[in-house]
């Protein structure tokens, strides 16, 4: 007989199943009859055109992440574990992350542009260009009916009354806005120079992240960085980032920041110059009281008093320089005189002729001895040579034969030294001091 199942067994035999297999997940729908308690935790159902499925959101889930005002009617992407409400069994979605529909998306579109550009060097710290430090015309690239473009109008005529501002009006959101945006930029680049305009501010104020695309496409971040003068992004809250703010040469976090960051302030200018101009007329009190002690006492130092006695001191002076003068040069000029005799005494001892004809008498006797020696080798060369030849003759195998041997030759011409390389019969070929003669071989007696 089959298992006969309780309910709440059945119920946790289901909850195990959808949890167990189908887990965490992903689910997109439409809010409706949502509820807050007062616990903090939000009840809803995510609905479609087909179906429908509960959801619960606890405060501590709600309070972990950014928090989204949830409302009926909105279409929202919600992740969370599948399960079941034993209570009523009723299977519902615990959910732990929500966010807008699309917003996933559009941040993964981000985040690859993002990594796309920066790896191209778009964001590189070293080509950003300075802003000028006193811009006298500003471009706003920004809608001309937000409050932004009041914001920024308002700050820059308190902070600097003399800048000049040209509102370049623009769509900040929407289809096209986009190009809108890069084709002003660009605009305003190509004709900086004919209309004077040193900096461009390019922004908008809040809104959601779709509110806020626009600043986030490629061609914006293009523009930005082709331009030739600098440009400021300005777009959002604080909170807000967005490709533009990565691209352009400074970001400012509001648009009423980018008006303060890119201005002085009048007031501040005024408290500067007032201070700066207190201290060079303290300066300028200061200097003036020295150069009056200076005169003062030029004015007090006997010279001044008494001219003419300053007149006779550098007169004597001029005459004790001139009298020294007069001293060392003669002085220098006897010393050069004395040098001279020396030189000439010595030349005179030793006169170059006499030294000369001595050194030619040494090479002449040079000369002798060296011929002198020469001819001696030369001489006990020849004795040597004539030696060597007697030595050489009295060794000689003419000298062995003239003593009463002879010397024995096989048919080849090889001189026989023993009987072994002779047989009965050879011929052989014997030298004589006085002749030669040929023989045969008829027997062969050897050494035992």
């Amino acid at each position: 007989m089959a298992k006969i199942l309780t309910v709440s067994e059945l119920t946790r035999e289901v909850r195990e199943i959808l949890e167990g297999q189908i887990g965490e997940v992903w689910v997109e729908g439409e809010i409706s009859n949502h509820r807050k308690q007062s616990s903090g935790h939000h009840y809803f159902t995510l609905k479609d055109d087909r179906a429908q499925v509960a959801c619960v959101m606890f405060a501590r889930s709600y309070g972990a992440q950014a928090r989204i005002a949830l409302s009926d009617g909105m279409q929202v992407q919600a992740y969370g574990l599948v399960s079941v409400y034993e209570a009523r069994g009723q299977y519902q979605l615990i959910v732990q992350l929500i966010q807008p529909r699309g917003q996933g998306l559009l941040q993964a579109k981000f985040e690859a542009l993002k990594r796309k550009l920066q790896a191209e060097g778009l964001f590189d710290a070293d080509r950003k260009k300075p802003l000028p430090k006193f811009p006298r015309r500003v471009a706003l690239v920004t809608s001309s009916t937000g409050a932004a473009v009041q914001d920024m109008l308002n700050i820059l005529k308190r902070r600097s009354p003399w800048v000049s501002i040209l509102i370049c009006p623009v769509r900040v959101q929407g289809e096209g806005a986009a190009a809108e945006i890069s084709e002003m930029i660009d605009f305003i680049s190509s004709r900086a120079k004919e209309l004077k305009i040193e900096l461009m501010i390019v922004g908008r104020g809040g809104g959601s992240l779709e509110d806020l695309w626009e600043f986030n496409e490629e061609s914006v971040a293009r523009s930005i960085y082709r331009s030739q003068i600098p440009v400021v992004s300005a777009v959002g809250h604080e909170i807000d980032f967005t490709i533009a703010d990565f691209v352009a040469d400074l970001r400012a976090p509001t648009p009423s920041a980018a008006a303060e960051l890119i201005v002085p302030d009048i007031g501040a200018l005024q408290g500067e110059l007032v201070s700066r101009q207190s201290a060079l007329n303290r300066l300028i009190r200061q200097a003036l009281e020295i150069r009056q002690m200076q005169v003062r006492r030029l004015s007090e130092a006997p010279y001044f008093r008494e001219p003419r006695r300053s007149i006779v001191e550098r007169q004597q002076r001029v005459d004790l320089v001139e009298i020294r003068f007069s001293e060392i040069w003669k002085s220098a000029l006897q010393q050069r005189r004395s040098g001279i005799e020396k030189i000439l005494a010595f030349l005179s001892a030793f006169r170059p002729e006499r030294w000369l004809e001595a050194k030619r008498g040494e090479i002449a006797g040079l000369g002798t001895r060296l011929a002198r020696i020469a001819a001696s080798k030369l001489e006990f060369r020849k004795n040597r040579v004539a030696e060597m030849t007697n030595f050489l003759r009295l060794l000689g195998p003419r000298q062995t034969l003239e003593r009463g041997y002879s010397i024995t030759q096989d048919i080849d011409g090889n001189v026989v030294r023993s009987v072994q390389f002779l047989k009965v019969g050879d011929p052989i070929h014997t030298m004589l001091a006085d002749g030669e003669l040929n023989s045969v071989v008829e027997e062969l007696q050897g050494k035992n």
